[in-house]
């Protein structure tokens, strides 16, 4: 029997204000996200390891949201497909393209954990093809993760819900809570702590007359960990406290701020990116330049206009009072 039979409750989430919301956000993420792979693939200064994780990133991120797409319209417009196994098929997609997003970030923290520890040890770690098997780990990883939600009958068809593990299958929704968030999330906290303190150590044994310019550094990739950091968190609290307190409304802020989160962190990404920062700078400078450039051509073209009526009107002039005379 369909178990569409086995929910009376109806879920309370505002969708029509809800979905909007989060499609806008999760459209100007994919254009980011589209936007940087471009500039990444057409300047060659880019292409290094961390710009491939980046690019990484961007793909999971692109994923993450064409899927979440897909299952808008299901709740909104296909409500006529009232299948289980489509359901748990759709959930599958949707725990997924969140874990590849999640563990993207993860490869990132890792890529800078390995640089700054075992670079000037193990040299294979500067190589594309290692990071390379890194990005298909981490695929095959996000691709195994989810398969409880196909494995397992706790995901059914609940009209007005989206395809996610219902809160009352405590268990299986305490592994979503770890496995797509909080183990990656410890992880990227655990890295970035002891990569600061790594730095640290450095500044220590620098020559004096490089501390102030250290120092700087210090608090400039401080700065730049506490901002992953604070984005990675907000997108998960709302879920978190959704899952732990059963508060209904904590459900809908949590759809919202996970496609807001991405939107903000593929924001930061450029922000917080010299390379990226100082391309973009040098492209809208040159456009400005070629604007006022041909602004400036076109002024003189239109002075040498007007200075050839003026002297065809001067003649014509002269001419005229020839005529008179």
């Amino acid at each position: 029997m369909n178990s569409t039979l086995k929910t009376i409750k109806l879920s309370t989430a505002n969708y029509p204000i809800i979905i909007p919301i989060s499609m806008f956000f999760s459209l100007i993420s994919v254009f980011i996200s589209f936007g940087i792979l471009i500039l990444i693939y057409s300047t060659k200064r880019l292409h290094t390891i961390t710009h491939l994780l980046i690019c990484n990133t961007c793909i999971s991120t692109m994923f993450y949201s064409i899927v979440q797409g897909i299952n808008y319209i299901y709740l909104v417009f296909l409500t006529s497909d009232t299948s289980d196994i489509s359901c748990r098929y759709r959930a599958y997609f949707g725990y997924m393209s969140i874990a590849s997003v999640i563990y993207s970030y993860l490869l990132q923290a890792l890529s800078r954990f390995l640089f700054w520890i075992l670079n000037t040890k193990h040299h294979w770690i500067r190589s594309f093809k290692s990071f390379t098997i890194f990005i298909i780990i981490n695929w095959i990883i996000v691709i195994l993760i989810p398969l409880p939600t196909l494995i397992t009958k706790d995901i059914y068809f609940r009209p007005t819900f989206l395809c996610w593990v219902p809160k009352e299958k405590f268990l299986h929704a305490m592994y979503t809570l770890f496995c797509y968030y909080l183990i990656p999330m410890l992880l990227i906290i655990l890295i970035y702590i002891n990569i600061y303190y790594q730095v640290k150590y450095c500044q220590k044994i620098k020559l004096e007359s490089l501390k102030e310019i250290q120092q700087n550094r210090n608090l400039e990739i401080l700065r730049n960990i506490c901002i992953l950091i604070c984005i990675y968190l907000f997108g998960g609290i709302p879920t978190l406290i959704h899952i732990t307190t059963r508060i209904d409304i904590f459900y809908s802020i949590g759809i919202v701020f996970l496609s807001l989160t991405v939107t903000i962190e593929r924001i930061c990404t450029i922000l917080l990116d010299r390379e990226m920062q100082n391309i973009i700078k040098n492209y809208f400078c040159q456009i400005k330049q070629t604007n006022t450039s041909i602004i400036s051509q076109e002024n003189r073209l239109t002075y040498l206009q007007m200075s050839q009526r003026q002297i065809i009107d001067y003649l014509n002039y002269d001419s005229e009072i020839i005529q008179q005379v």
